[in-house]
């Protein structure tokens, strides 16, 4: 990497963390509030307003049935929020509802929970920065004119702060969240004072509108199932809870204690701002279309409809415009930070399943800040990809919404159920049992709610969108059931079978490469002979008569003991000549065995690699194909390559000593060592 992408990344990212100090990592309870519950508490944004998009179908009368719809949704966070506070105290390792699905349920019903999971969190972003998209371009043209560039500079910011690590993520995002908390809250108390205490009529700017109905006069089975609807929509609003149960690993110890008093934390105050905006929607007389070109009959020409906190901000706070813009972009930027909830689940469950192989080995893998910054990047290009296939409409996108997630709800639930029962077998300490059969209690309440939602989800909005996210699940479980069947395939082809015996090879054919007469070939021929093979010889392949009979011409005056093979190639190609002569010396016999030492430049240019080593690579690609033959790259250091060593080494003029003269003492010039011992680092290869 060259000082200028380091310098970058460093400045990017900062300084890389030792392993030693993941353990500072570890988040309080006041930063992981924002980090983990950011999602559930944002959706209050966009969920109420979705449930009045949806009855708007049947007209401004339907909306009597808002406030008992917002109730049962809140019942069924409340039953959700108990529930997982179970899982988190009974599961610490982060695998969370795929951990649990697998330990009680086996590990096809695991992976069943892991992809939904996993395209949850991709919808999570994608849906949390459409809709803060469209906050903030209720208030700002710019933003709604060019919604989903908006979006993806959006997604690439949040990934390059979530690259710097989980803690200075959670730092970032803490103050904006409790600004988001204390803007909500205060206008939800401020608007309930108004019109309760002080008496004053707020009135939102829609409330004199009249709302055309799409459907007319919808009844009996049609209007339960549009008020389904509205209710599976707004169930959006518990997403993002299962994200604490995979994200218990990032806890200050008591992990699980901690994990479920945020649980319990982002529960109360979810259901009390989702509730608060029904409310105030319902006083305000608020107006929301579908269809607003149509559907709205007294709006002025020109109106763009505002989004719902944006109207109620406006009725609430009347002419009082810092109030009322101090609400509009906290509200857009909790929506974006919204989706950093997914950015700290997916790498840790994704870096869960490849621990089991079902996903890559890259995504377990850590990077400079501890973070796993393969899930992250791989989250970022999903949600990227989804925003901009949907052009960042969040009604379209949150019909593709929480299908995951409730699968993973009833999935969890059920396991956690069976875990009681298992551990309630063993177990004979009355005060445990009691403990535990009042957890039974509350998992089974919560299996039940969800399990309702999930078959609403499932009538309502397959047709919708809901069957892309089933599809995308199934293809995915698909995909990670293959490449665990590769991993294990691989295991099993390798691994040492106790007291098999080693085979020396028979017979060591060596064969060096000759293109030229020069320096790196020489040195190929040195090593090739130092490896002391029972057979050595060099071959070229005879692409130009006039150039091969120079070479030959040289080889025989230099008196070589290594004798020169010609090989012919009448098409000018030098890869199959090549290959079938190797094919022909390694012969039949199991225990012979053809190395091939092949000359390659090191450049210090990646523009210089284009012009050299390209033979090599093709001959290399085709070899390694080839059984029982072993390829050697014997690398020749160019200048270039030299002068960005002694670059890196911060003497770019410094003379470089001979080989063999620091040892000697016939130089000054040794290059710096770290450490206080002489590491060798002066001396290149090509110094050798």
């Amino acid at each position: 990497m060259s000082k200028f992408a380091t310098a970058t990344k460093r400045l990017l990212l900062g300084r890389p963390f030792r392993s030693d100090r993941l353990a500072h990592t570890r988040l309080p309870k006041r930063i992981a509030l924002p980090v983990f519950a950011s999602d559930p508490m944002s959706s209050v944004a966009y969920a109420p307003e979705q449930i009045l998009l949806v009855l708007s179908v049947a007209g401004a009368s339907a909306y009597v049935y808002s406030p008992w719809v917002g109730l049962v949704v809140a019942l069924v966070m409340a039953a959700v929020v108990a529930s997982y506070r179970q899982n988190v105290r009974a599961y610490t390792s982060g695998g969370g509802d795929y951990e649990v699905a697998t330990v009680n349920h086996g590990p096809t019903w695991g992976l069943g929970v892991a992809c939904a999971l996993l395209v949850d969190y991709v919808l999570t972003v994608a849906v949390s920065i459409a809709a803060a998209a469209a906050n903030i371009g209720s208030v700002v043209s710019l933003v709604s004119q060019h919604q989903v560039l908006f979006c993806v500079a959006a997604i690439v910011l949040l990934t390059a702060v979530n690259l710097r690590g989980v803690r200075e993520s959670g730092t970032a995002f803490a103050i904006p969240t409790y600004a988001f908390l204390v803007g909500i809250l205060g206008m939800i108390a401020w608007g309930f004072a108004r019109t309760v205490f002080l008496g004053d009529e707020v009135r939102a700017e829609s409330a004199g509108f009249e709302l055309a109905a799409e459907e007319h006069h919808l009844g009996g089975i049609a209007l339960a199932f549009l008020v389904l609807r509205a209710f599976s929509t707004g169930s959006a609003a518990l997403t993002g809870v299962e994200s604490i149960a995979n994200g218990v690993p990032a806890f200050r110890k008591p992990k699980g204690k901690n994990a479920a008093t945020t649980l319990l934390l982002m529960g109360i105050l979810a259901v009390a701002m989702f509730l608060g905006l029904l409310f105030l929607a319902n006083i305000t007389g608020v107006i929301m279309a579908e269809d607003p070109d149509s559907q709205l009959i007294g709006a002025p020409a020109g109106y763009e409809q505002k989004t719902l906190v944006a109207q109620l901000a406006g009725a609430v706070f009347g002419g009082f415009a810092p109030a009322v813009w101090y609400v509009i972009f906290f509200t857009g930027l909790i929506l974006v930070l919204a989706a950093n909830t997914a950015f700290n689940g997916f790498p840790v469950l994704a870096s869960k399943l490849a621990q089991d192989r079902f996903l890559p080995r890259q995504l377990h893998t850590r990077g400079d800040r501890l973070a796993f910054s393969n899930g992250i990047l791989f989250l970022a290009g999903l949600a990227m990809l989804l925003v901009v296939a949907f052009e960042a409409d969040v009604t379209q996108l949150i019909q593709l919404y929480i299908v995951g997630v409730f699968v993973a709800f009833v999935l969890s639930q059920s396991a956690m159920i069976r875990h009681w029962n298992r551990k309630l077998a063993v177990e004979t300490d009355p005060h445990a049992r009691q403990q535990m059969r009042r957890a039974q209690v509350i998992n089974s309440f919560g299996l039940a709610m969800t399990g309702c939602v999930l078959v609403v989800v499932l009538v309502t909005k397959f047709l919708a969108g809901a069957w892309i996210s089933i599809v995308a699940m199934g293809g995915l479980y698909l995909l990670m059931r293959g490449i665990r069947r590769h991993y294990d395939r691989v295991a099993e082809e390798i691994k040492e079978v106790e007291g098999e015996q080693v085979t020396l090879p028979a017979r060591n054919h060596a064969i060096v490469l000759v293109s030229q007469l020069h320096r790196p070939t020489l040195r190929a021929l040195a090593y090739a002979k130092a490896t002391k093979p029972d057979v050595l010889e060099a071959v070229t392949v005879n692409v130009e008569d006039i150039e091969t009979r120079k070479l030959t011409d040289e080889w025989n005056r230099r008196k070589f003991t290594v004798p020169l093979k010609v090989v012919e190639s009448p098409y000018r190609e030098i890869t199959k000549p090549v290959l079938d002569y190797v094919r022909r010396v390694r012969g039949d016999n199991p225990r012979n065995v053809v190395t091939i030492f092949i000359p390659e430049y090191v450049v210090g240019h990646w523009w210089e690699q284009v012009l050299h080593n390209q033979s090599a690579l093709r001959l290399k690609t085709r070899l390694l194909f080839q059984s029982r033959v072993m390829v050697t790259s014997v690398p020749w250091q160019l200048e270039s390559s030299k002068q960005k060593q002694r670059t890196r080494r911060g003497d770019p003029d410094a003379p470089r000593p001979a080989a063999g003269d620091v040892r000697r003492g016939l130089t000054d010039s040794r290059p710096p060592v770290r450490g206080g011992r002489d590491t060798g680092e002066g001396r290149s290869k090509g110094d050798e």
